[in-house]
């Protein structure tokens, strides 16, 4: 399968070399001691070097390094719906995004910790320009989205993606963890894109669409933190963007992002895990043989799961009123909670600059809005 070199993560053979390779790195010191830090470094080191499969490494380190990423920067992890999904069986998650690495790591804690299977997981190329971090995402199964091509290329990676997902799914019995658009949500309107469901359906080959989706066993999953940990950090972007100007990011914007969403406050988190898709696809099929028309109801279906299934938090329903000068929500939080958040808000945004204000109160406010609108149209 040499085909897929370009983006797989390692094969079990190569990860003891893959461990050597960075193991005195000072980022992989770092992380041990972060993790362990009552262990001296001979001991993590000795037990590194023990490690020859990806499961060893995700469950021996990983899932500790996300136990204690939990325990310093959050109030705890809720979840909901994995005992619906069937042991030894791979799905295809497709979730919003707000946070580089957390979304799927906690995931994956969570499908570890039910005795399912742990996913492989896109993450773009260009966060992984460091040869550490590359390694290290390579050692916890992720494989690469290719980012920045010409369309030509961009294409034929792509239709390479497509159907090293479908390889994973199908003949590996591997779930796969996607992001519903590329990059993460910034503004808290959280949308499936199709331009990911187009990527995905091009593994279809000559069969009909919907049931190829049905193979893949296509399961909406809704993450949401109390605290987003980098929303000051996506203030740039907005800002740029309110201005029609072309954001460009910084030299190490991204790491300083990844490590921001690890180490930085986020109260509460919670991840709903929806049904797997099956009559809604036989709807669709029903409805329309347009590949097109398919997809984006495919889209909205994905969406209606997502949003409905978002939790809200009182950090949502105090943006929203404070954005709207409204007490609509007040029963939803305490004084002391909008006191936190307000803040949070002086420290992070000068309230000065309208953008920067509106765009961090939408960011959290969006989600209710969003809930309004589906609860209005039961």
């Amino acid at each position: 399968m040499q085909k897929f070199d370009a983006i797989r993560p390692f094969y079990d053979a190569e990860v003891n070399d893959g461990i050597k390779s960075s193991i005195n790195h000072p980022m992989m010191k770092a992380l041990m001691n972060f993790t362990f830090p009552d262990m001296p470094d001979e001991v993590w080191k000795e037990q590194l070097l023990k490690t020859h499969s990806i499961r060893d490494f995700q469950c021996n380190f990983i899932y500790q390094s996300v136990q204690k990423v939990l325990q310093k920067s959050s109030d705890g992890l809720t979840t909901y719906g994995f005992e619906k999904l069937e042991k030894n069986t791979s799905y295809l998650f497709i979730s919003n995004h707000r946070d580089i690495i957390l979304d799927t790591s906690l995931l994956n804690a969570a499908l570890f910790e039910h005795g399912l299977v742990m996913t492989a997981s896109a993450i773009g190329d260009n966060l992984v320009k460091k040869s550490f971090l590359l390694t290290l995402s390579k050692l916890n199964r992720n494989f690469l989205v290719l980012r920045g091509l010409p369309p030509r290329e961009l294409l034929q990676s792509s239709k390479l993606m497509s159907e090293y997902i479908g390889q994973l799914i199908l003949r590996e019995n591997r779930s796969v963890w996607i992001a519903q658009k590329e990059g993460r949500t910034k503004d808290g309107n959280d949308a499936t894109h199709t331009g990911v469901l187009k990527m995905l359906a091009m593994g279809a080959d000559e069969e009909n669409l919907m049931s190829y989706f049905k193979k893949l066993k296509v399961v909406p999953v809704s993450i949401s933190y109390e605290y987003d940990p980098t929303d000051a950090l996506k203030m740039p972007q907005l800002i740029a963007e309110a201005n029609n100007e072309i954001y460009v990011k910084e030299k190490n914007e991204d790491f300083m992002t990844l490590l921001s969403g690890i180490m930085g406050q986020k109260k509460r988190i919670h991840i709903h895990i929806g049904d797997v898709l099956d009559h809604e696809l036989d709807a669709i099929a029903g409805e329309s043989d347009n590949s097109n028309k398919q997809i984006q109801a495919l889209a909205q279906v994905i969406d209606d799961a997502i949003l409905t299934n978002y939790r809200l938090w009182p950090t949502n329903y105090i943006a929203y009123d404070l954005l709207h000068a409204t007490n609509q929500f007040a029963a939803k939080y305490t004084e002391i909670e909008k006191q936190l958040f307000e803040r949070r808000l002086d420290l992070k945004i000068d309230q000065n600059n309208k953008v920067a204000l509106e765009g961090f109160l939408n960011m959290y406010a969006n989600p209710v809005v969003n809930k309004l609108k589906y609860q209005n149209a039961q």
